[in-house]
């Protein structure tokens, strides 16, 4: 289990650093707006800034997102089957189609993104067109990442299996629903014992 958890905390510094580029995102639409509509004057970089880094944010959210646990999954069946009915599933699952998905997703990403650092890729949709090589270099990296986060996942899979129960997560954010029903567990209780 230390090397899954080494695994959910080097997703989670990643995915928490750049979650503040929501900053950097949100300033370049604002001010492409104001800059448009107030000074007529549009900018030349903001289109390209903002597909970047919504890009960006969109790609290292999986593994963040896959290490929170947080991935959306039709659970209606799933929440009330056991835990190691779960871990089964869940491990059949990342054989069959995750890691075909991601290696697929390495080996088309990296011939992609040695293609544009040879080209020295500029974008095409402004003028200034800044470099867009790093930002496709983000495609195999952000495949590793999903893997190693995948194999994370297994690991807690096989864990399962062994012990029936789901090895505890590092957690830093809670699904508002589950608070909610802790909350309300907690009054029941409350309410109970007076």
């Amino acid at each position: 289990m230390r090397f899954a958890y080494l695994i959910d905390r080097i997703n989670t510094a990643i995915g928490k650093a750049v979650a503040w580029s929501i900053v950097a995102l949100t300033f370049a639409v604002c001010y492409e707006v104001f800059s448009r509509y107030v000074l007529r004057s549009p900018t030349e970089w903001a289109f390209d800034a903002s597909y970047m880094l919504y890009g960006l944010l969109f790609m290292v959210a999986g593994p963040y997102a896959l290490a929170r646990n947080n991935h959306v999954r039709g659970d209606f069946l799933y929440r009330n089957w056991a835990p190691r009915r779960q871990a089964g599933l869940d491990l059949v699952l990342y054989f069959l189609f995750f890691f075909p998905g991601i290696l697929a997703l390495i080996y088309a990403g990296l011939p992609f993104m040695q293609m544009s650092w040879m080209m020295n890729e500029h974008s095409m949709n402004s003028p200034n067109g800044p470099p867009i090589y790093p930002f496709k270099a983000l495609i195999p990296i952000v495949g590793v990442l999903m893997a190693l986060q995948g194999l994370a996942e297994v690991i807690r899979c096989v864990a399962c299996l062994r012990s029936g129960e789901w090895p505890p997560r590092l957690h830093d954010v809670e699904e508002t629903e589950k608070l909610i029903l802790e909350q309300a567990e907690q009054e029941g209780l409350t309410k109970g014992i007076v």
